[in-house]
């Protein structure tokens, strides 16, 4: 989980948090009440939540609320106030928004109690390709608007956020096709990928002219974590479905059978 916390005080507020949230496993960031630098933080980072100082010097609290909400419609707020306010006090843009108030003097409890809930609001993709290729989102299992939609994400994810090329994909997924007929099936599948991680709520992919990138933050995957040494699932089956998943079976392979001694 990555959030970003935004006060004009962070000395008063850093010795607070910095342990609370170190040993939670949170990816955090402190700002002062500098809008230019976390705008521009937001727009190049995927950000789960925004601990939040309302009354800041230089920017008020729920006008920059409103500017991040712009960059990213998903982001959970959370409002730091030493001020007597409720919901019923924020515009409608801002309350959707708005997980809650943490009130100063500042409690521990309390601020557990939100890191909690902008855990539970923080989508987990968990993907099987041992021995086949199958998605979960919140245990449930994600229908792929094609079939070739579903070969192309697992081959996203055996490039683990490096660069798929149109003409890399075209070669494995389509090799014996014509190309100017296997471009217009590539354009396909990559729009009903789209269309699937759209219905899901869940764009993990970077998508550019002839080209995508997997953001793999926020996905669980068997394959990496055999790869990382983190498990031992492997079984001699990969992707069975797919014929170009043969060309990991020799590093696989010799990773299980150097396990075993």
């Amino acid at each position: 989980m990555k959030i970003i916390i935004v006060d004009d005080e962070i000395n008063a507020f850093y010795n607070f948090l910095d342990k609370i949230i170190s040993n939670n496993d949170i990816d955090y960031k402190f700002f002062y009440d500098k809008a230019d630098a976390i705008i521009k933080y937001v727009k190049e980072n995927k950000i789960d939540g925004d601990l939040l100082v309302i009354n800041m010097p230089n920017i008020s609290g729920l006008e920059l609320a409103k500017k991040l909400i712009d960059i990213n419609p998903k982001i959970n707020i959370i409002f730091i106030t030493g001020l007597t306010i409720t919901y019923d006090d924020l515009a409608d843009d801002i309350k959707n928004n708005t997980l809650g108030f943490m009130y100063k003097p500042y409690n521990e409890d309390e601020l557990m109690k939100y890191l909690n809930l902008l855990n539970n609001h923080k989508k987990i993709l968990k993907v099987k390709m041992f021995p086949n290729m199958n998605c979960y989102m919140n245990d449930k299992k994600i229908e792929f608007a094609s079939l070739k939609s579903k070969e192309l994400f697992a081959l996203l994810l055996t490039y683990r956020g490096n660069s798929l090329y149109m003409d890399d994909a075209i070669s494995k997924l389509w090799p014996d096709k014509d190309i100017d007929k296997a471009k217009i099936s590539y354009r396909d599948a990559v729009w009903k990928l789209r269309y699937t991680l759209k219905e899901i709520d869940f764009e993990c992919v970077i998508f550019k002219r002839g080209v995508m990138e997997l953001k793999t933050n926020d996905i669980e995957c068997d394959y990496w974590d055999f790869l990382d040494g983190k498990n031992k699932d492997y079984n001699y089956d990969f992707l069975n479905s797919y014929t170009w998943s043969i060309d990991y079976l020799m590093n696989l392979d010799a990773i299980k059978d150097k396990n075993k001694d």
